[in-house]
């Protein structure tokens, strides 16, 4: 989550994919199930850039690596913990992440600076075009969730602070289950919420890893990469990408409507 600003000055219509991307082949020589609800990380709505810029405004010249070093260590205590069986939530691990991240780039980290570093992670707010996507994708008729690693009250806090109310039928964090995506239980939560086959619910990753995880589990899956990063080499792809929160209502458009146009040549062949 380190990011380059300039990757960012996007509103929802000007910087976006003109269209999602398919990557995937999965998709082709098959029927593909019709998208009934979307499960999405956390960081497709929510905007970390305000992190980045509290960084650099404390340590000038040093703000992007020290964020960098504690994003990759963030991520990475909590899989060592969820593997070891040493769980800790959410803002246990990133506040652990950022004290080594720190003392790695020699940072003198006050107790000032560590709040207000804090404070700026837990207390973020959607994209510009998030409250727009996601009430197009709601008036669809498509069920939305949270499925993510964060606790459920820094969710709640960020969708009460971006005006979010009443759009997401679950908010489902990992926390509950005291591990970490990509573990297949954490995964599955989605399902077991909305009680639908998981190939009709579509996953809204943020990372590579994310979608790499979600896509294994069986999810098809969308990866918003704003950061225009290359697909993780596992041997894996999500269905499709895309740039921005637009991008992704394009695709889940068009996705349905292919599968309604199926469904009308099915009944006509039938007939």
């Amino acid at each position: 989550m380190s990011l380059n600003r300039g990757e960012f000055i996007c509103g929802s219509a000007g910087c976006g994919l003109s269209s999602a991307v398919a990557l995937s082949g999965r998709a082709s020589g098959r029927k593909p199930a019709r998208i009934e609800a979307i499960a999405f990380d956390a960081f497709p709505i929510f905007d970390p850039r305000p992190v980045s810029a509290v960084a650099e405004t404390l340590f000038p010249q040093k703000g992007a690596e020290l964020v960098a070093a504690w994003r990759t260590r963030q991520f990475e205590y909590q899989w060592l913990r969820a593997l070891s069986g040493q769980y800790a939530d959410f803002k246990k691990t990133t506040e652990e992440a950022l004290f080594f991240a720190a003392k790695l780039r020699g940072i003198d980290l006050t107790a000032e600076s560590r709040g207000r570093l804090m404070r700026a992670s837990m207390e973020l707010k959607p994209w510009p075009e998030a409250h727009e996507a996601l009430t197009t994708l709601m008036a669809a008729g498509i069920r939305l969730a949270f499925l993510s690693n964060m606790t459920e009250s820094m969710l709640g806090d960020g969708i009460r602070n971006g005006g979010l109310e009443n759009i997401f039928e679950h908010v489902l964090s990992t926390d509950r289950i005291r591990t970490y995506k990509p573990d297949p239980r954490a995964y599955r939560m989605a399902v077991d919420a909305f009680r639908l086959r998981r190939d009709a619910i579509l996953f809204v990753a943020f990372a590579g890893w994310d979608a790499a995880g979600a896509t294994w589990f069986g999810y098809p899956t969308f990866w918003l990469n704003r950061l225009g990063l290359p697909p993780e080499e596992m041997g894996i792809l999500p269905r499709a990408t895309g740039k921005d929160l637009s991008a992704l209502v394009q695709y889940v458009t068009e996705h349905r409507q292919g599968a309604a146009d199926s469904a009308a040549r099915g009944k006509e062949l039938a007939g």
